[in-house]
């Protein structure tokens, strides 16, 4: 029967909300681990750019030179650009496959290379411009002392930090620029690798999974999601043979003791 609206009447389909989760991520190898380091760093300090407190901003500074520290490394960059041009040919290879659709296949090769060139056309090392500011140079020697920026130490940071919000804003921005590209090469690698995975539920008998990984297939990145209301934290350890899960729960006295009831997850390995 119609409605006033002229439509039939359905009965309404109940809202079902999944429970919130935690997901946890383990690299296989060390330069995984390095990228998953930048991205952590890199969104950190866009977060507390994007804040207007002082206080959030001078972490900011101290984030930013973290990312530096991190992402100044002689061969990270060489990694990233050897990786983008690597999944650049993998896609290509893929040209012709029916169940392929080329514009969009054309479209993340663009991105790709998009951030080839970003990458490529930065002039040594990630953030060494930045080493060349004597006033940020002071500020990161002063930073890592404990209450070393009082405002006694380092009076003109002080005084940066009683300007406005988006003065400093635009300096922060302006400094950020130097790690960004790294920064947004490194997203879309971790995305396409994270993409690759395919997410089963498991079960972790008596707090414990173990499984072996396949022969001929070279895994890259482990994701768990667990359901935050159990109040269960995974200790993964993996290598190229085998991955493991331990369930534990912290208790009232700040250590973490096993679990020893069947548990289930959400589990992805991503090549």
């Amino acid at each position: 029967m119609a409605t006033s609206w002229g439509y039939d009447r359905q009965p309404m389909q109940p809202v079902v909300t999944k429970p919130p989760s935690i997901l946890y991520e383990y690299p296989f190898n060390e330069r995984v681990r390095t990228y998953l380091r930048v991205e952590h760093l890199f969104r950190r300090l866009m977060t507390l750019v994007n804040r207007d407190d002082a206080l959030d901003h001078h972490f900011a500074l101290h984030t930013l030179f973290e990312t530096i520290d991190v992402a100044s490394r002689a061969d990270m960059k060489a990694d990233v650009l050897k990786d983008l041009e690597k999944q650049k040919q993998l896609l290509n290879s893929y040209r012709g496959n029916p169940a392929i659709s080329e514009p969009v296949l054309d479209q993340v090769i663009a991105q790709i290379e998009l951030h080839y060139s970003s990458l490529s056309h930065l002039i040594g090392k990630t953030g060494h411009t930045l080493t060349e500011n004597e006033w940020l140079m002071g500020i990161r020697s002063r930073i890592v002392i404990p209450g070393g920026t009082c405002s006694f130490d380092v009076p003109t940071y002080f005084d940066w930090q009683h300007q406005a919000a988006e003065d400093r804003r635009k300096m922060l921005t302006e400094w950020c620029s130097t790690v960004k590209p790294l920064a947004d090469a490194i997203a879309m690698l971790l995305q396409m690798l994270r993409d690759s995975g395919i997410t089963q539920r498991v079960v972790a008998i008596g707090g414990h999974f173990q499984q072996t990984l396949p022969q001929g297939r070279t895994f890259q990145l482990l994701r768990l999601k667990m359901d935050q209301s159990l109040g269960l934290i995974p200790e993964i350890s993996g290598n190229r043979l085998m991955v493991s899960v331990r369930l534990v729960r912290m208790g009232a006295d700040g250590r973490s003791h096993s679990h020893v009831e069947n548990s289930s997850f959400e589990l992805a390995l991503c090549s």
